[in-house]
């Protein structure tokens, strides 16, 4: 027997496994809060006994981060995501305002994609899976290849929760054949409904590109200012323990430290005192070749231990050393430790001043950063003003660590492991992505009290706007007179008795309304005294005897004129025909507007 091709078999997987997602998601598509709030809590209970056990395997297979790390990452990631979520309301109806008649039900979205990176695989796999079934969502996992068997154990553990509980455990799969090409096939699955990209700029580029609608995240270089007024001993200790939270695998990591120049070497000590390595100007350069290869960073160092990272750069530092610190020039493809690299690895850059760290700081986040995170240490609180409303950062973390607070760990944004970045990174939202953007919201809208008489005064304010006073005249006039069949047939010509004639001079007629509107220099004689001008003729020119009257559109008309007189109900030409007014009326002639009566 042939041997089969790996992508035709991973491409076979994807649509079995969307098969039986699209079944296991019907079994909770009705099903009540307190049933999917059981389900949910099973699996967080599971998740949360294996976070040790997924964390080593984690470490094992990818060579990336610290366990004590992943561990902490896999709790944050099922006990904090479920704590944020526990009591908010995904099923039914989820509010309702008796102020404006407006009541919110939530529905769920059916089959999610979710595409889990290396950096973070075990804890993305658990919160991703967490939101979407609180959602009464399916979910099929897209592993990155590097890390496919501890995200593929991670959801088993989720999967033998769910049968435990007496539930679909297809509700949440992981492909175990993944390649590029069966991740693209999963993004475009006809039965697919949403996208959770977590990954490369390139992933999430083709997240958004594959027609289906997509949460994704932007790329993080993240600046972090420390001001003259900041607690240098805090900023210090923190900054460190940041960079040692999985060794900066988050890419709300700090990347950059701005210092203002007046507290620079204070700083530094500060930092030194904790564990970080200054390195020397031909350290700096050593960095710059092996950290960094064609303005990104070395997949090499991701995650790596900053001693495994001196050493493959050709340099060695003491044992205890936390993280690297590298002076930089500025910003940009000529100074290569500006870009993002996640690894213990910060850029320094000093500066004269918060306003001069401002630039700085824009600089930074606008080389690969835009959209994301930025931190400040500071106590001058116009300082902080200016950071937060001038940084195009959607998560702005203030006197603490940058990787711990932008996930929602150390802060209370919402607990998260997908950062949406807004539409400065191409994102859709700048959102931490969690549960609410796993539903469909519908709106039910009753009529809120006193919209008649409202509705009547609007009316009677746009008849004004329009010239008409009176309601009455016009209700009448949009209603067409009665037909006497005694003097009409359709199969007949014939002659309106409606027809106007002249009235004796000793009677004069007012202008219609329609008239009196005529602006000056028109062309169109005004009736006068005696003379009524019936609506059917008006602007007519004089015609050979037996000529059809002409409508406004072909009479000559200026523009302005017909479009204002022309469409009023009961100024059309034939008002006195007792067919009603001519739009409709088989005897017009569509191409120009004239009657054949």
């Amino acid at each position: 027997m042939p041997r089969l091709d790996p992508d035709l078999l991973a491409l076979q997987e994807v649509r079995d496994a969307m098969a039986r997602a699209v079944a296991a998601q019907a079994s909770v598509a009705h099903a009540s809060q307190d049933e999917v709030d059981a389900l949910c809590k099973a699996m967080v209970d599971a998740a949360s006994k294996a976070a040790a056990d997924l964390a080593r395997l984690a470490v094992s297979e990818t060579g990336i981060g610290r366990a004590p790390s992943k561990v902490l990452k896999n709790l944050f990631a099922s006990e904090g995501v479920w704590d944020s979520i526990r009591t908010e309301r995904t099923v039914g109806v989820m509010a309702s305002d008796p102020a404006t008649g407006v009541t919110e039900v939530a529905t769920p979205i059916g089959v999610v994609a979710g595409i889990v990176p290396t950096t973070n695989p075990t804890s993305t796999a658990i919160g991703k899976s967490l939101i979407a079934l609180k959602g009464r969502n399916a979910i099929v996992i897209s592993p990155h290849p590097r890390a496919k068997r501890c995200i593929a154990e991670t959801c088993e553990v989720l999967r033998r929760a769910l049968e435990r509980a007496g539930a679909n455990p297809d509700l949440v799969q992981v492909l175990e054949k993944p390649t590029l090409e069966s991740t693209g096939a999963l993004m475009k699955h006809k039965d697919l409904k949403l996208i959770l990209a977590t990954g490369g700029a390139g992933l999430v580029q083709a997240a958004y590109s594959s027609g289906k609608p997509a949460y994704g995240v932007g790329p993080g270089n993240v600046p972090v200012y420390i001001d003259r007024s900041a607690d240098l001993r805090e900023a210090g200790h923190w900054i460190v323990e940041s960079q040692q939270f999985d060794f900066a695998t988050l890419c709300c990591s700090e990347q950059a430290l701005v210092l203002d120049e007046r507290i620079a070497e204070r700083m530094l000590s500060e930092l030194a005192a904790n564990g970080a390595h200054l390195c020397s100007p031909d350290e700096t350069a050593l960095l710059e070749k092996y950290a960094v290869r064609g303005a990104h960073m070395n997949p090499d160092v991701v995650g790596v231990d900053p001693r495994a990272v001196a050493r493959a750069a050709g340099f060695q530092v003491s044992s205890d050393t936390k993280v690297l610190l590298a002076h930089q020039g500025g910003v940009g493809p000529n100074f290569p430790l500006s870009c993002e690299i996640l690894c213990p690895l910060l850029s320094v850059h000093v500066v004269d001043g918060w306003e001069a760290g401002c630039r700085v700081s824009f600089e930074i986040l606008r080389h690969g950063g835009l959209g994301h995170t930025i931190g400040v240490w500071a106590t001058d609180q116009g300082v902080l003003d200016a950071w937060a409303l001038q940084k195009p950062a959607s998560r702005i973390v203030v006197n603490g660590p940058t990787s711990q607070g932008s996930v929602g760990y150390s802060t209370g944004l919402a607990p998260s492991m997908s950062l949406g970045c807004g539409p400065l990174a191409g994102n859709i939202t700048s959102d931490n992505i969690t549960a609410k953007h796993l539903i469909n919201v519908k709106r039910v809208a009753t009529r809120t009290p006193g919209f008649d008489e409202r509705y009547a005064q609007d009316q009677s304010r746009a008849l004004e706007l329009l010239g008409e006073r009176d309601l009455a005249p016009m209700a009448r006039r949009a209603t067409p007179p009665p037909v006497d069949p005694s003097t009409w047939r359709p199969d007949r010509k014939f002659t309106s008795p409606a027809m106007p004639k002249a009235a004796p001079a000793a009677s004069p007629v007012p202008a219609p309304a329609y008239a009196q509107t005529i602006p000056a220099g028109s062309g169109v004689t005004r009736p006068g005294a005696g003379q009524p001008v019936p609506a059917w003729a008006r602007g007519q020119q004089a015609a050979s005897p037996g000529a059809s009257p002409a409508r406004p559109d072909s009479s000559g008309l200026p523009a302005p004129l017909v479009a204002a007189a022309g469409p009023q109900p009961g100024s059309e030409i034939g008002s006195g025909c007792p067919m009603g007014p001519c739009r409709g009326c088989p005897l017009q002639d569509v191409r120009t507007g004239a009657c054949t009566a």
